[in-house]
C-alpha cells in the first residue's frame, strides 16, 4: 500500500504551478455547476413545463455547447486564451444569476443556450493554455490533472446542490452557481499571469495556419472521437436501464456501480497516464486504439453472460478505456493543432464531443426500444472496434506520410 501511495504521489510531480492553479479553478467552477443536474426537476416542478418542453430546452443546452465551443476557438485564436477564459467564467456567472428570472419556454430556452455557449467557450481556451502552462513532456499528465479536478467538481456539485435546494430552494442554487463561476474567474485572474497568453496570441496574429477542414487526418481523428464519446455516454443513459430492467438493481445499487467510475479515475488515472507517457512501445494513437478495444469489451461482456458480476467487469473495462482515451486524445489534438489556429482545432475537438453527447441518449434509447439490449450492445461493441480500426488506418497513413516526407513533423506520438 505504501509503495502504491508513493507512486501515486510521484505521478503528480513535475507539473507546473500554473497547471495546479488552473486545476483548482476548474474544481471550483465544476463544483459550482449545480444547476444542470437539477435542471429537469426545476423545469417540471417550479416552472411546470411538460416533458416535450423540457426536451426542447435540453436541446437548446446542447446547441449552446456546440456554438460556444466554436466561438471560443475563434476568440482564442484572435485574442489569446487568457481573456477568453476570464470572460467565459464571468459571463457564465452573470447569466446563471439572470436565468432564474426567466420563466417562459422561449425565454428560458434562449437563456440556457447563452449559459451553455458562454460556459463551453472556455474549453478550447483551457486546452490551448496548456501550451504555455505545461512542458511538452508533461502535457498529457497536465490534461489528466485538469480532468481529475473536473470530475471531482462534478461529483461534489450535485451533493452540494441538493443541500442548497433543501435549505433555501432553487433560487439559492442559481445564486451559488453564478457566484462560484465568478469566483473561479477571479481566482484565475489573481493567480495566473496575463503575459503567459502572449505566446499563443502572437503566434495567432503572426502566422495563420490552414483551416482545420484541410487537415484530413484530423477530420478522421475527430470522427473516431465522436464515435467513442457516443458509445461512452451510453453508460449514463441506456446502460443504467439495463442494470434496472434485466438485473433488477435498485437505484442505490446502480448509483454505487456508476460511482465506481469516479473512484477508479481518482485512484488510477494519473498513475496510469504517467506509466503510458513514459513507455515507448505504444504511440498516442496506439493507446487510443487500445482504449477503443477496451470499450468494445465493456459492451461485449454484457452480451455473453447473465452473471451479475459481469456488470462490474464491464464497468472496469469502460473506466480504463476512458482513462486512456480522453487524456491522450486531448494531448494529440493539442499537438496536432497548427500554429495560428490552435483555438479552432481545440474547438472542433470539443464540438465532436458535444455533438456526440446530444445524439447519444436519443439514438441509444431508440435502439433499446426497437431491438432490445442484446442487439444494442452487440452493434455498439462492433462500432467501438470500427473506431479502433479507423485509428489504426490513421496511424498507418501518418507513418507513410512521414516516410515520404521526412521533414514533416509526426504529431501522433
Amino acid at each position: 500500500m505504501g509503495a502504491f501511495f508513493g507512486r501515486y504521489i510521484g505521478s503528480f510531480k513535475g507539473l507546473s504551478r500554473q497547471v495546479w492553479w488552473l486545476s483548482l479553478m476548474m474544481l471550483i467552477n465544476r463544483a459550482g455547476a449545480m444547476v444542470i443536474p437539477f435542471l429537469s426537476l426545476y423545469l417540471t416542478e417550479s416552472l411546470s413545463f411538460g416533458l416535450t418542453q423540457v426536451a426542447w430546452i435540453m436541446t437548446a443546452f446542447g446547441a449552446g455547447a456546440v456554438a460556444g465551443s466554436w466561438l471560443g476557438g475563434k476568440l482564442t485564436d484572435r485574442f489569446g486564451f487568457y481573456p477568453v477564459i476570464f470572460c467565459s467564467l464571468a459571463l457564465t456567472g452573470a447569466l446563471l444569476v439572470v436565468l432564474q428570472y426567466l420563466t417562459t419556454l422561449w425565454g428560458f430556452g434562449l437563456g440556457i443556450f447563452l449559459v451553455s455557449a458562454a460556459a463551453d467557450a472556455c474549453r478550447p481556451a483551457v486546452f490551448v493554455s496548456l501550451n504555455s502552462y505545461s512542458k511538452p513532456e508533461n502535457l498529457t499528465r497536465s490534461i489528466t490533472l485538469i480532468r481529475l479536478a473536473i470530475n471531482m467538481g462534478f461529483s461534489a456539485g450535485p451533493a452540494l446542490g441538493g443541500l442548497i435546494i433543501m435549505a433555501v430552494g432553487y433560487t439559492g442554487l442559481f445564486w451559488v452557481d453564478g457566484l462560484t463561476c465568478l469566483g473561479a474567474g477571479l481566482l484565475f485572474a489573481a493567480t495566473l499571469d496575463r503575459k503567459d497568453s502572449k505566446k499563443v496570441k502572437e503566434v495567432s496574429r503572426g502566422e495563420t495556419g490552414p483551416s482545420v477542414f484541410s487537415d484530413v487526418p484530423y477530420m478522421f481523428f475527430l470522427l473516431s472521437i465522436a464515435i467513442f464519446c457516443f458509445l461512452f455516454m451510453q453508460y449514463f443513459s441506456t446502460v443504467p436501464l439495463f442494470y434496472k430492467d434485466i438485473f433488477l438493481l435498485t437505484e442505490g445499487q446502480i448509483g454505487i456501480l456508476l460511482s465506481m467510475n469516479g473512484g477508479l479515475i481518482f485512484l488510477l488515472e494519473m498513475p496510469l497516464v504517467a506509466y503510458f507517457e513514459k513507455q515507448k512501445r505504444l504511440s498516442r494513437l496506439g493507446i487510443l486504439i487500445l482504449g477503443s478495444l477496451l470499450l468494445a469489451l465493456s459492451f461485449g461482456v454484457l452480451v455473453f453472460s447473465s452473471w451479475a458480476g459481469v456488470l462490474i467487469v464491464g464497468m472496469l473495462f469502460m473506466a480504463v478505456a476512458e482513462m486512456l482515451f480522453f487524456p491522450f486524445s486531448n494531448a494529440m489534438a493539442i499537438n496536432r493543432a497548427c500554429k495560428g489556429n490552435q483555438g479552432e482545432y481545440m474547438a472542433w475537438y470539443s464540438i465532436a464531443i458535444s455533438v456526440s453527447h446530444v445524439a447519444a441518449h436519443n439514438i441509444g434509447m431508440h435502439s433499446v426500444e426497437w431491438w432490445g439490449f442484446g442487439t444494442t450492445w452487440t452493434w455498439m461493441a462492433l462500432l467501438s472496434v470500427a473506431s479502433g480500426l479507423l485509428l489504426l488506418s490513421l496511424k498507418k497513413a501518418l507513418s507513410r506520410k512521414a516516410e515520404v516526407v521526412p521533414s514533416l513533423p509526426v504529431t501522433e506520438k
